[in-house]
């Protein structure tokens, strides 16, 4: 009787067993499904079920020698490059592509964020000789400087403080001459020197909204009548979300432009 007991009672056990198992089931297809749909949008660079707000254009809508033809590129929008083998804090190779042609008419570039200092030496490479690229970036153990805000990600915080300097990839090099690097905290940054001057200005520096808030005010300043601004990672609201809300609020009173096939968003400051 015992052992009829035992048996009888194990019947509702191993329905349960089973419901719980085909519920866990169920949860891990609807999570690999959700990843799947989301990276799929991600590389069509949407959302899921909308557009990003800011618009898309090509190449061309930012530098016309960016045109792309029937053969792809045209020659004369030929670049030095290095390519995109797992760079910490890097862009792309088509990213490059795109701002290397804008460094060939600058004469005074300044990039928000120095990391490897790979974008910074792809700048000066392909910049006129007479060209001057000032990239700003926080200094080594930089913690106490780096101010966070009220709804800042502490991601950001943690990549920025990783990306900090440690070492530039253009020390040594024939166009180390072209360079300026600062060290500081962006926030703390003085712009009023630069205001109107610069022909590019490239954000790349916290991803922090505060960060992305303050550095976009100030490269707007710097920018001079005629130049360009262009921010990296737009990379959705899954992605760097405090670049895509700042850039986002500010599309609603800049004609912005997201760049297809990159993360770049770009801004002509009108003459």
């Amino acid at each position: 009787m015992g052992d009829q007991s035992r048996t009888l009672g194990e019947g509702p056990l191993l329905i349960e067993a089973l419901i719980v198992a085909n519920l866990a089931t169920a949860a891990g297809l609807a999570f690999a499904l959700k990843r799947t749909v989301v990276r799929r949008a991600r590389r069509r660079q949407r959302n899921v079920f909308s557009s990003w707000p800011i618009p898309t254009a090509s190449p061309d809508a930012v530098a016309p020698a960016l045109v792309l033809g029937p053969l792809g590129p045209a020659p004369d929008s030929e670049i030095v490059a290095l390519p995109n083998y797992y760079v910490p804090g890097g862009i792309g190779d088509v990213e490059a592509w795109v701002l290397c042609n804008l460094a060939k008419t600058a004469r005074l570039v300044f990039e928000f964020g120095t990391a490897t200092g790979k974008t910074t030496y792809l700048l000066a490479r392909n910049a006129p000789p007479e060209a001057r690229i000032v990239s700003l970036t926080l200094p080594p153990d930089a913690a106490s400087l780096y101010c966070d805000a009220e709804g800042d990600d502490p991601h950001a915080r943690r990549a920025a403080l990783s990306e900090s300097a440690s070492g530039f990839i253009y020390l040594g090099t024939p166009v180390a001459a072209k360079i300026t690097q600062l060290f500081g905290d962006s926030k703390a940054f003085d712009a009023t020197p630069y205001a109107e001057l610069c022909d590019l200005v490239f954000v790349d520096a916290s991803h922090a909204r505060s960060y992305v808030q303050s550095d976009s005010r100030k490269a707007l300043a710097m920018v001079r009548p005629g130049g360009h601004v262009l921010w990296h990672d737009y990379t959705g609201p899954s992605g760097a979300r405090g670049v895509y809300d700042v850039l986002n609020a500010l599309a609603r009173d800049l004609p912005l432009q997201h760049i297809k096939g990159t993360t770049l968003v770009a801004y002509r400051k009108p003459l």
